[in-house]
């Protein structure tokens, strides 16, 4: 059972985009006339753009036909956009390509496993797109998290079963997720939050190759 491949969600583990994500919900619920709170954000990591939406106007109580929700999805995309097409190298969180480089170097293959739909530009924005083998994104995932669809194709794209893959993940969905696929996973994040991980880190700057091992074995 060694670890051939290693997953990586892409939002609160390689890069912070989460800050982008809420400045583009609050300002649509705003304009909707919703109260919605870094807390209430919370509901929304790990979570497809529809989904989130429907979380929003479930708190704001509103109930828009087809075509509206559409409009206000399409309105939050399109402002969530503009924020990211101004992020630089300088963005990425500390110590994650010096670990993806470790894994590379080892022979461990590496994929981004992420509900986004906005990847490819993020990973050209940051200059990291050859640090991945394979891109499992929003453009080709149909269900999301905690739908274990995201990680399972992610490990066929480099092909390695999922029991040989760890995944680092930030969101309760995601850690899910990985858990739904019979895979190892790591949190990154809060301990409180993220109680279904194998193990949990602040950040990947903590994370080599030794650190693991350790984390398979202690699975096993």
């Amino acid at each position: 059972m060694d670890i051939r491949g290693c997953i990586f969600d892409l939002d609160g583990v390689i890069v912070d985009t989460a800050k982008y994500h809420f400045l583009a919900w609050k300002r649509l619920a705003d304009q909707m006339g919703v109260h919605f709170t870094e807390k209430d954000n919370e509901r929304l990591k790990g979570v497809s753009r529809m989904d989130s939406l429907d979380i929003i106007l479930e708190i704001g109580n509103i109930k828009p036909d087809r075509k509206l929700k559409e409009k206000y999805a399409r309105l939050k995309n399109e402002w969530y956009k503009d924020y990211i097409s101004r992020m630089t190298p300088d963005e990425i969180l500390p110590g994650s390509a010096e670990f993806i480089n470790e894994l590379k170097s080892a022979g461990i293959r590496t994929a981004l496993g992420s509900a986004s739909k906005n990847t490819p530009m993020i990973l050209e924005k940051l200059g990291i797109v050859t640090l991945f083998d394979a891109v499992a994104d929003g453009n080709i995932i149909k269900k999301a998290k905690p739908d274990p669809e995201v990680f399972l194709v992610a490990a066929r794209m480099i092909n390695v079963e999922p029991s040989h893959c760890i995944v680092f993940e930030d969101a309760v969905a995601g850690v899910q997720a990985a858990l739904n696929a019979g895979m190892t996973c790591v949190g990154v994040g809060s301990e409180e939050i993220l109680i279904e991980a194998h193990m949990i880190i602040s950040g990947l700057n903590e994370m080599n190759l030794k650190k693991l091992n350790e984390i398979q074995k202690k699975r096993l």
